[in-house]
């Protein structure tokens, strides 16, 4: 019997193959945004796109009372788009498939481009523990 070889979340070449390719944002986010992927990610870069706007990302709600008490967010402020050594983006080597974007101060533009792999969501696990829900 021939073992069939499949994408998973365990399984390195998942991670180890190009991603394939997903983009989406936002103009004038003015609480917070649940972005679910389609598959599980391989990475994730976020980009704050609007001269002065602040924006937190982040792997659990805002509602859930720790993301803002205890600082669990990634904060980024939007200068040029693309501009170089601007600190209006990040990139995240991570799985998951869900993230957070908020603002705390008024409407806030901002894009996300992500690489996924084959895995289905259902394969990933809830992120939970220090640092993400307490």
């Amino acid at each position: 019997m021939v073992a069939k070889y499949t994408a998973g979340l365990w399984n390195v070449g998942s991670y180890q193959a190009s991603g394939s390719p997903w983009v989406t944002g936002s103009t004038g986010l003015s609480s917070e945004d649940r972005i679910q992927f389609p598959k599980v990610t391989k990475s994730i870069t976020v980009i704050a796109t609007k001269l002065d706007d602040v924006i937190r990302v982040h792997f659990n709600s805002q509602s859930s009372g720790h993301v803002i008490g205890r600082r669990h967010y990634i904060p980024l402020t939007g200068s040029t788009f693309g501009g170089a050594g601007s600190s209006s983006r990040i990139t995240l080597d991570v799985k998951c498939k869900e993230i957070y974007i908020s603002t705390p101060s008024g409407p806030s533009d901002y894009v996300v481009v992500a690489e996924l792999t084959g895995i289905p969501t259902d394969q990933m696990y809830t992120l939970t523990g220090s640092g993400i829900t307490s």
